[in-house]
């Protein structure tokens, strides 16, 4: 396991619950803070590709458990957070990565799609963070980090309803600052610019619009899921512990230049 090389970014022994962490970037947060010392749940729709994933991390030590549940169901919420504090104890890091994605010009876009969009990407933040909250209200103490976009702030052609969802993702960060902060929980937003994922992967290989990003990114190149590791430390651990209601762009610049 890696070694904490200070107090303040220690998270070794906490519970982490990672949403939509059975693949892509979230698999990825989710063995960042395993690899730190956390006890992780991993969380997805699929049992089997939570128990594959969950399979893949133990193999490196991490100490992980199966947490298969629907984020978009405040049934499967409670049942499947009831879990997690039975196996492995009340939850200390929630990450609220679970999304999706749905391209479509905006007077094409379909109902179905919208419904869709803002039950993964919002509505799942707000069912989850709302049970976790009140176990962290009872202790006093608790970290949040929500998973945004540079859509947060930024719109492109085709992907007005998934802004739209990332947008309130920032501005539901904000609100539960206000309510919560009082309480000694953290809440936060990690907002991640154009990375290379399998989910991104027919982006990464269309030529132009991989020359679209590189040109328009500061770092002149797509981002690594392991860049967003540090900023999911910094605020999951004390080294965070006055930071709030914040939305920490991992962009490579883009948000910062016109």
């Amino acid at each position: 396991m890696t070694t904490i090389p200070s107090p303040l970014f220690d998270v070794r022994g906490r519970v982490a619950l990672v949403t939509g962490s059975s693949r892509g970037i979230g698999s990825v947060l989710a063995r960042g803070l395993a690899q730190a010392g956390a006890r992780v749940a991993i969380n997805g729709r699929d049992p089997q590709a939570v128990a594959d994933t969950c399979a893949m991390l133990e193999k490196s030590g991490c100490d992980v458990c199966a947490a298969a549940f629907d984020v978009t169901s405040p049934d499967g919420v409670a049942a499947g957070i009831d879990r997690i504090e039975e196996w492995v104890g009340p939850i200390d890091i929630l990450v609220n990565n679970a999304g999706i994605q749905r391209r479509a010009h905006f007077t094409e876009f379909t109902d179905q799609d919208w419904t869709d969009l803002l039950a993964s990407n919002l509505t799942s933040a707000f069912l989850v963070g709302r049970r976790v909250a009140a176990s962290m209200e009872r202790r006093g103490s608790g970290k949040v980090i929500n998973i945004g976009s540079v859509q947060s702030m930024l719109g492109r052609p085709g992907i007005a309803a998934y802004a739209a969802t990332k947008g309130a993702i920032a501005m539901l960060t904000k609100g539960m600052c206000a309510d919560l902060a009082p309480r000694g929980i953290q809440v936060n937003s990690i907002a991640p610019g154009y990375f290379a994922t399998e989910l991104t992967q027919a982006l990464v290989d269309d030529p132009e619009f991989s020359r679209w990003v590189q040109q328009r990114t500061p770092a002149g190149r797509w981002g690594r899921v392991e860049d967003l590791v540090g900023a999911l430390l910094f605020l999951a651990s004390p080294a965070s512990d006055f930071v709030n209601g914040q939305v920490i762009y991992v962009d490579g610049g883009m948000t910062a230049v016109v």
